[in-house]
This record gives structure tokens, C-alpha cells and sequence, in this order.
């Protein structure tokens, strides 16, 4: 929680939380009110995942996206973050994601590193999800969109 909420002061944004242990759905909806008073028009909701083969979790992002659906028009996307040394777990991942809520795209972190993130290759191959954003490091423009042909580059240097 500390972590998004310093993410949120460096991006200037709200960020909408409970105490631990609160319902994920009930922040759902609060963070949905909250953004639709505001007139805000982007609500990004982290799951915080980190259990992905908990299938209580998987049921848990099933509920949130039919919580989201209910109380508004998203979600628009369903990205999942996935960090450029995971490595074949990351295809276990993505499957389960994919099937509780339908991805629609892969954020790939951690590329400032020696890792190459070549699990995304497979994952597109298999389930089709696209990736969509990189992350090169730690500070807020270090997150940019897809290159395709610089992250070959990367795999395969000439």
C-alpha cells in the first residue's frame, strides 16, 4: 500500500484505499464513486497479484471485474504486470489471469536490468495478449509504450 500511495504523490494523482484486509470489491466500488464525482477519466485498480495461484484470488479479480462492469462502463483494460525475469511461471501466470478476467494486454517491468523478459514472446504466442507498456527503471517516464523492434534488439543484439 505504501508503495502505490508514494507512486500516487509522484504522479500528483488520489489514491483510493481501505485498511487492510477491507473487501477488494467494496474499494472497487468506492474508488468508481469517487472517480465518477470527480470527473476523473482514467481509475486504474491494482489487484496486487501476488498470489496468482490462489485460485480464492483468481475468483477474487472475477468478482472485480463484474463489480466493475456494474458500477460503470469499464474496465476498458485488464493489464497484467509481469516482470522481465520471471521466467516459465510467467505463462502459468498470464493462462490464469487470462481465463478469471481477460487480458488485454502485458506490462512488462523491470527491463532496466540484465533480464530480457523473452516470457512475454511466449505468452503472446499462446494467449494472444499483446504487450502494451515497458518499464526501464524506477521513475515515472521510464514507463513507455511498446517498441516491438527495440525490444527484439534487446533479445537479440546484432
Amino acid at each position: 500500500m505504501e508503495q502505490l500511495e508514494e507512486w500516487g504523490r509522484r504522479a500528483k494523482v488520489d489514491v483510493i484505499r481501505q485498511g487492510p484486509g477491507a473487501d477488494p470489491a467494496a474499494v472497487l466500488f468506492d474508488a468508481v464513486k469517487a472517480a465518477t464525482a470527480r470527473g476523473v477519466d482514467v481509475l486504474l485498480v491494482d489487484t496486487a497479484g501476488r498470489l496468482h495461484t490462489k485460485s480464492n484470488l483468481m475468483d477474487e479479480l472475477s468478482k472485480l471485474k463484474r463489480s466493475c462492469r456494474a458500477s460503470s462502463r469499464g474496465p476498458h483494460e485488464c493489464l497484467m504486470v509481469i516482470e522481465a525475469p520471471t521466467g516459465q511461471n510467467g505463462i502459468q501466470q498470464a493462462k490464469l489471469f487470462h481465463e478469471a478476467v481477460g487480458l488485454t494486454g502485458l506490462v512488462l517491468t523491470k527491463l532496466d536490468g540484465t533480464a530480457k523478459g523473452g516470457i512475454v514472446v511466449r505468452i503472446y504466442r499462446e494467449l494472444g495478449v499483446p504487450i502494451k507498456l515497458v518499464g526501464m527503471g524506477e521513475q515515472i517516464e521510464d514507463l513507455q509504450p511498446f517498441d516491438p523492434k527495440s525490444f527484439v534488439d534487446g533479445l537479440v543484439p546484432a
